[in-house]
């Protein structure tokens, strides 16, 4: 029997790059050599809906809601310039698209596209282009097009629709099913009708044995049970399951019978052994061995873990496959104008993981009794390596988004010399904890083998917070951290978070201070804050009591249970700072209003801020330690040097010098020393070379000085080493 599987992501995640858990599993099921076809449902769909054609049969369908509802003025203008939206739609997404550059020139004149009210802040924006080129602001003006189209279908059309999430109302909080049942016994909306017209295509091209569809968020929920129902209805005999980040931390205790009238089953946590198990089941129905998966059994949703197979290691899963994924019509976009979100929203990137799991795994707000963080698992930096290259040759991208729970620094510190020995020409990103390992040196490496940016959580900039919050580090530490990574030109993103259990209102605007000071002293370029949410995976969530909050009802839902409502013993309406953070935020990010007081943000009274004005300032005073442990690594970054020989007399004695001058890509620089020092450290650098297998520690090469010469801490020390490690001599 030929076991043929189809892999979906519903819509929608992102428009530049593929969500990447269907291309895991592809990878994996390519070492088992089991047949499998993907696809993103999620741009095929935008690429449908937003080509002329589809605008085309969108204006005939939201004619019909103008005969009877009220329609707003803004809708009246985009229906009355459809013929401009129709002319310029296919070269607009072909521009997003990578392929028609010269676009950005007409799109820069503001007469080419229609405008309607999402170009209302446009004014606001102006300055923010200053440092944008031409292609960027076309890429924005592009945007603001686009999301006025998307203005019109949630008015006209489809009052769900949103281009990175569909119907996410239904998928958020759904403790009962009852609502999201209901709206599947609805006709199809309009998007509806074009995904399963396009997913009508693949099951008939494809014929799978088994349909996977992977939900990752609560936006993609309600696109997943009705592609579901769609198959289950046409055919009955195609097995299908549900498996993804949205089921690993919501459905955990699944038992509305109703959801089995759509998926036969639903898999959590890593999905390549119970996927094994199920092909296995649906090749032999007596096999009766399930792997972390749910299931209807005599009218009963029942749980079934019944498989001794463990789950495969990291090394074994092979390396994510994107091949079927349209990977050059995915389009960029730039919504607005914060760098990280810029980066997680424009430009394609393949996506990767260090380690399976978190090495930390104690943050109390953060869901650390799940498999998916608990399990922590890294994979060796050669395997990685590997990995990467064969994702270029199959991509064509050199672009790596490594999404990890946070990217253990040893293992970065592996990853970019293997990258350095390789002398591969990659871009890559990832999240970290701000934790001291990330020392100056270590930052300089990582930024030399092809890191831009990483993003951590600040959380609530206060120890004692971050204490309650067990994050491992103090404010004064993310301060040095985020120097270290910004002196090395890697951009810096922190998460932020207000509202946590006990967090009183002194402790908000103190931390408001704390990120203006941060954002003031130009160590962070970019945030975001969250409001804290009680989850039932975590800490805070398992024993509300140890942090002062009670959970409002103890009752498990039939379907969803992750988000926690609870009251928090101090009383206070987090909510109202919201706005006041966020609007703070956009200014700083900016480089401005720095010297405002805190209490202008708020429409309310507010304390004044406890923390010392000079609080960061001073943090960043204390030097880092030059004292080099006898296990550090020491790698040089740069070439070899030309070597010049002279002589140097004072008072009738003279000795042998040298002169050795180094090239790096922007500059030259030269460094004396004595003959038998220098030839010693020319010998020494080509050891320590980055492109070398063999790494030396600090007392080799100590060990090695003294073979030959003596009082290595003095040469260590001297004028020639430091200029040295200006320029890529690094201790790691």
């Amino acid at each position: 029997m030929k076991t043929k599987l189809f892999l979906i992501t519903p819509p929608f995640t992102q428009l530049n790059t593929p969500y990447p858990a269907t291309a895991y599993i592809k990878g994996f099921l390519n070492t088992k050599n089991i047949e499998s076809v993907q696809a993103d449902l999620g741009i095929e769909v935008i690429l449908k809906l937003f080509s002329k054609e589809g605008l085309s049969s969108l204006f005939t369908v939201a004619s019909s809601t103008f005969k009877v509802g009220k329609i707003s003025d803004n809708s009246k203008r985009i229906f009355a310039l459809q013929d401009e939206y129709l002319k310029t739609i296919d070269p607009v997404i072909a521009f997003l698209q990578g392929k028609n550059p010269t676009l950005a020139l007409q799109i820069c004149q503001e007469d080419f596209l229609p405008e309607a009210s999402r170009f209302a802040q446009l004014e606001e924006l102006d300055w923010a282009f200053g440092t944008m080129g031409t292609q960027d602001k076309a890429k924005h003006l592009a945007t603001l097009y686009l999301e006025d189209i998307s203005d019109f279908i949630v008015e006209c059309v489809d009052a769900n629709f949103g281009f990175s999430r569909y119907a996410e109302r239904l998928g958020r909080s759904a403790n009962s099913f009852d609502e999201l049942y209901e709206a599947l016994q609805q006709e199809p909306t309009y998007i509806d009708t074009v995904l399963l017209s396009i997913l009508k295509e693949r099951i008939e091209t494809i014929q799978p044995i088994l349909f996977l569809i992977s939900v990752p968020f609560p936006g993609n929920l309600y696109s997943a049970f009705r592609s579901a129902q769609w198959v289950k209805k046409h055919y009955p005999n195609i097995k299908i399951s549900m498996g993804g980040g949205f089921p690993n931390t919501e459905l955990r205790s699944l038992s509305d019978t109703r959801v089995f009238e759509f998926f036969d089953f639903i898999t959590l946590d890593d999905g390549e052994m119970p996927i094994e198990e199920l092909i296995a089941n649906i090749e032999n129905p007596d096999y009766n061995s399930y792997k972390r998966t749910f299931l209807l059994e005599n009218g009963k949703v029942v749980y079934k873990n019944n498989s001794l197979k463990p789950d495969y290691k990291q090394s074994q899963v092979g390396t994510p496959d994107y091949s079927d994924l349209l990977l050059d019509k995915y389009i960029s976009v730039i919504e607005i104008v914060n760098p990280m979100h810029r980066m997680w929203s424009d430009g394609r990137w393949n996506k990767l993981t260090m380690a399976h799991g978190c090495y930390w795994g104690k943050c109390t707000f953060c869901d650390i009794s799940l498999d998916y963080i608990k399990v922590y698992e890294p994979v060796a930096a050669n395997l990685l390596c590997d990995r990467m290259e064969e994702m270029i040759a199959q991509t064509g991208e050199n672009g790596f988004h490594f999404v990890d729970e946070a990217a253990p620094p040893a293992l970065m510190r592996a990853l970019a010399l293997e990258i350095l020995r390789r002398k591969l020409a990659v871009t890559w990103w990832t999240n970290i904890r701000f934790e001291k390992s990330f020392t100056k040196d270590l930052c300089l490496l990582l930024k030399a083998s092809g890191c831009i940016a990483v993003s951590g959580g600040l959380e609530v900039a206060s120890d004692r917070l971050l204490k309650l919050i067990d994050k491992g580090v103090t404010v004064e530490q993310v301060a040095k951290v985020t120097r270290n990574f910004t002196e090395a030109g890697v951009m810096v993103h922190a998460y932020l978070m207000y509202g946590y259990p006990t967090q009183t209102i002194q402790e908000t605007v103190d931390s408001l201070e704390m990120v203006r000071q941060l954002f003031e002293v130009g160590i962070l370029q970019s945030g975001f804050w969250h409001q804290f949410a009680m989850t039932a995976h975590s800490p805070v969530g398992m024993y509300p009591e140890k942090f002062g909050v009670l959970k409002e009802t103890e009752a498990i839902g039939t379907f969803a249970n992750n988000d926690i409502n609870y009251t928090d013993a101090t009383g206070i309406d987090h909510d109202k700072f919201s706005f006041g953070l966020k609007k703070s935020l956009f200014n700083f990010m900016h480089g401005i209003c720095f010297d405002y007081e805190l209490q202008d943000w708020f429409e309310f009274k507010i304390p004044k801020t406890k923390i010392s004005p000079d609080f960061i300032f001073d943090a960043l005073q204390e030097e880092e330690d030059f004292n080099s442990k006898p296990t550090a690594k020491i790698v040089w970054l740069g070439g070899k040097p030309f070597v010049e020989h002279f002589t140097k007399s004072k008072k009738g004695n003279s000795w042998e010098m040298m002169t050795l001058t180094f090239h790096d890509k922007k500059e030259s620089f030269s460094i004396q020393t004595n003959k038998n020092e220098g030839e010693w450290l020319v010998e020494m650098l080509q050891k320590i070379s980055v492109s070398n297998a063999k790494i030396y520690n600090y007392q080799e090469v100590k060990a090695d000085f003294e073979s030959h010469l003596e009082d290595f801490e003095l040469f260590w020390y001297s004028k020639p080493i430091k200029t040295l490690r200006e320029f890529g001599l690094l201790v790691l």
